[in-house]
């Protein structure tokens, strides 16, 4: 018996005191307090629902998975993500960007070993969080393939998942990601999976700085995620129809002015 599986998408997490990667409008929104992010997993743990990491959430057995993923290898991930994770006996996929490894408020090696130390899942972030589909098969395989490898060095590792960075992806970067070695790709598209759904199209559901502990509640139930679908879908038509360089300008000055 199988069934569906909520991936949800973090980022780096909020602690009090210590300063942000990135103080970029269109970064911070992505960012979730620390003690919210406590909050969320007191609810998870409290509904019956138990987290879990990628590996894991893609054998889509009967019990109530929620599949917790990070992005980037942010500092947070090791110094307060995985200590909340483990207090309450969950599991994640941290999505390491191998460039931002032992960067300005990103992990070093030695921390993401301690990371795989403690049970948790080491998965690919790209090599330099570039958007893929604007590359050719040359920089297709730096940011895939040579990613990798270089990753599983540090960490003495097999790395089985991959992440698209910003989301983007196609058939380019799918072929890729199959062709390194990888299990399942990750992208932004907001849908539950479950056995049905191919591995190289894995959607997650992003929790933001503004998603209220009702709203995570009901993204975790799979409940009116039509609204976050409708709005994706908006956002991928306006980033086909610009491209991904006038997008993001766009978009910063529209977060800018709505300050």
């Amino acid at each position: 018996m199988s069934s569906a599986c909520v991936f949800l998408m973090y980022h780096e997490l909020e602690m009090p005191g210590r300063a942000l990667r990135d103080s970029e409008a269109g970064y911070v929104r992505y960012v979730v307090r620390e003690e919210e992010f406590r909050r969320q997993m007191e609810w998870l743990r409290q509904s019956g629902r138990k987290a879990v990491n990628v590996g894991e959430a893609l054998t889509f057995s009967a019990e109530k998975y929620i599949a917790l993923t990070f992005d980037d290898g942010s500092e947070t991930d090791c110094l307060a993500a995985a200590n909340i994770l483990r207090e309450h006996g969950f599991g994640a996929t941290f999505y390491v960007t191998v460039g931002y490894i032992a960067k300005q408020g990103c992990m070093n090696a030695a921390q993401l070993r301690e990371l795989l130390g403690l049970g948790f899942e080491i998965g690919c972030h790209a090599m330099t969080h570039t958007y893929l589909t604007d590359l050719d098969a040359a920089g297709l395989r730096r940011e895939i393939a040579d990613a990798k490898h270089e990753l599983e060095d540090v960490i003495g590792r097999e790395v089985r998942h991959f992440s698209c960075p910003g989301g983007r992806c196609d058939a380019h970067v799918v072929k890729m990601a199959h062709d390194a070695g990888y299990q399942s790709l990750v992208t932004s598209r907001v849908q539950v999976n479950s056995a049905s759904t191919a591995p190289f199209a894995l959607g997650r559901i992003a929790i933001q700085r503004d998603t209220t502990l009702s709203a995570f509640q009901e993204i975790c139930q799979g409940k009116r995620l039509w609204k976050l679908q409708l709005k994706s879908q908006l956002q991928n038509t306006a980033k086909n129809l610009l491209g991904n360089r006038v997008y993001d300008r766009a978009r910063a000055r529209a977060l800018k002015g709505g300050r």
